[in-house]
């Protein structure tokens, strides 16, 4: 007997977390252009891409799926490690080693969703420019609080979130170059750099709202 919850039965979201997590690692080692349905059926050790296909429309559904599973786990990470600083530069730091130590445990995910996001579908891009805004808003928001509360100098959130975004958005490609590159120092030094970037001068006070 098939348990169902809303809807859906658990033994199909078994299988399509199986489908996604094959679709995932057959991307990270071969590349978005070589995932084909029957590599992926392969590797989820199916015997026929007719079960990808019962699950997900096509392979635009398939690669949304993959974004959802690794976008929100990121989401949950970035949340849990960002919320527990007590202060903006804790913010900021956590932002980035928090960022980065994703990466670093998560290698396939992330090489994954580049992959996906460097291949858009005709009209369709998995990530663009509204995607984009929000990452950097989110990472402004927290510059503007130090600014506002005298933990950072005055400067341009824009520019300093999109620095900062963008020495951590290359990192999966960084790696097919180095991977033995040592991630805890990547980060370590890259908060410290952009903490020295950031933060106020001894004794500046913040301007009166």
């Amino acid at each position: 007997m098939r348990v169902t919850s809303g809807g859906h039965t658990f033994t199909g979201a078994a299988r399509r977390a199986q489908i996604v997590a094959a679709t995932i690692d057959t991307i990270a080692e071969l590349g978005y252009n070589q995932a084909s349905f029957a590599r992926i059926a392969a590797r989820a050790g199916l015997s026929s891409t007719r079960l990808i296909s019962y699950h997900f429309a096509g392979k635009d559904e398939l690669m949304a799926a993959v974004l959802a599973e690794v976008l929100g786990e990121l989401s949950r990470h970035m949340t849990e490690q960002v919320g527990a600083a007590p202060d903006a530069r804790g913010r900021l730091r956590a932002y980035i080693t928090g960022l980065v130590g994703f990466v670093a445990g998560h290698r396939a995910r992330m090489k994954a969703v580049m992959e996906i996001f460097l291949h858009p579908r005709g009209e369709r891009a998995f990530y663009g420019p509204e995607q984009d805004g929000d990452t950097l808003r989110h990472l402004e928001a927290i510059l503007r609080d130090g600014q506002e509360r005298g933990e950072f100098r005055p400067f341009d959130t824009f520019v300093m979130a999109a620095a900062i975004q963008r020495s951590i958005d290359g990192l999966p490609f960084l790696l097919q170059t180095r991977p033995e590159l040592d991630l805890e120092v990547y980060a370590r030094e890259l908060a410290t750099a952009f903490d020295l970037a950031a933060r106020a001068p001894a004794g500046l006070t913040p301007s009166p709202p």
